[in-house]
């Protein structure tokens, strides 16, 4: 059984747009703020809100929605005040409630065993080991991209499948592919780097360039999967919160037969243009009631690198100020 995700609706009342300016805050950035906490994805138009994810955190996110509204019209909202209602919300204490949901699950490969770290993990990894398409959204540090290249090294060894390609869009978080130097391979190889550095861990670094030397392991941009069937073979995109809604399209209707699919992304760090939708958060709402497709929804709390890396991705979400609209200076 796919790992479906809960989508719940709610309207905000009374309608007032100063409201629920303060509620969103600049940028939805209180939005986002929920989103990275919770593991969900929020969308809104106007006081219409719908929330998808994990059906214990949609129905925090629900509740904190509605107490965040009533508190916007007495007071400015702020990321420190986001903050300590998520702490009051118990949010922390979510991912108890699944620890014991489903057996552990060990990714051999030649280099040695990759264990989930974490009940989300646990159940990412089921999710990909039984369904052919596999969603893993979520803050960086949360295992998503990791954890799918080392079941996509397991199936190339295991000869579940026959080649590994691992796909990211080409879009520039602040600076232009025009500017790099070299050819356009070239180009585009710093935007694979992780996924080169999770198979050099796993493979070694000559046996990784000799598979891909052979073209069983293809690292490519997005825009090369155009007009191809990909057979027996074990696909990764990554950083799919870049992607168009055609683009997400075109790389789910590669996918052919004997192949897995994961794709894994951050819906609160969008480096599209202002205006262009994200093809990950669209698809996560067109694509959650369809059966044999599974959804994984991470959140800070997953963060399994060092361990100041969760504590900085929190102190991240309380660091901009919106009352004045700028961006706090640290201290000198």
């Amino acid at each position: 059984m796919a790992i479906q995700p809960q989508t719940f609706d709610l309207v905000l009342e009374p309608e007032d747009n100063a409201r629920l300016a303060n509620l969103c805050g600049q940028l939805d950035q209180h939005l986002r703020q929920l989103e990275r906490r919770l593991g969900i994805e929020i969308n809104n138009r106007g006081v219409s809100f719908r929330l998808i994810g994990e059906q214990a955190s949609v129905r925090v996110g629900e509740q904190l929605l509605r107490e965040l509204y009533a508190q916007a019209a007495e007071e400015v909202l702020t990321p420190e005040k986001i903050h300590l209602s998520l702490q009051q919300a118990g949010v922390d204490a979510l991912s108890e409630q699944v620890a014991d949901r489903l057996p552990e699950v060990i990714i051999k490969t030649k280099r040695g065993l990759i264990r989930a770290r974490g009940p989300n993990q646990q159940e990412y990894l089921h999710a990909i080991l039984k369904h052919d398409i596999n969603f893993g959204v979520g803050p960086a540090g949360t295992g998503k991209t990791y954890l799918a290249v080392a079941c996509a090294v397991e199936a190339l060894e295991s000869d579940r499948v026959r080649r590994l390609l691992l796909v990211r869009p080409a879009v520039e978080a602040g600076e232009r592919l025009g500017f790099l130097p070299g050819d356009l391979a070239q180009k585009i190889d710093p935007y694979l780097r992780p996924l080169y550095d999770a198979l050099f861990e796993m493979l070694g670094f000559e046996k990784v360039n000799k598979l891909i030397e052979r073209n069983v392991i293809e690292v490519a941009p997005l825009a090369y999967m155009r007009g191809r069937t990909l057979n027996e073979s074990f696909i990764i995109l990554d950083e799919a919160q870049n992607t168009t809604p055609e683009q997400m399209k075109m790389f789910l209707t590669r996918i052919g037969f004997g192949s897995t699919a994961v794709i894994t992304g951050d819906v609160t760090q969008v480096d599209l243009p202002r205006g262009q939708p994200s093809g990950l958060r669209q698809a996560v709402e067109i694509l959650k009631d369809v059966d044999g497709i599974s959804f994984t929804f991470f959140s800070a709390r997953d963060v399994v690198r060092h361990a100041l890396v969760q504590r900085i991705v929190n102190a991240y979400d309380v660091f901009e100020n919106p009352i004045s609209g700028e961006t706090r200076k640290p201290s000198r």
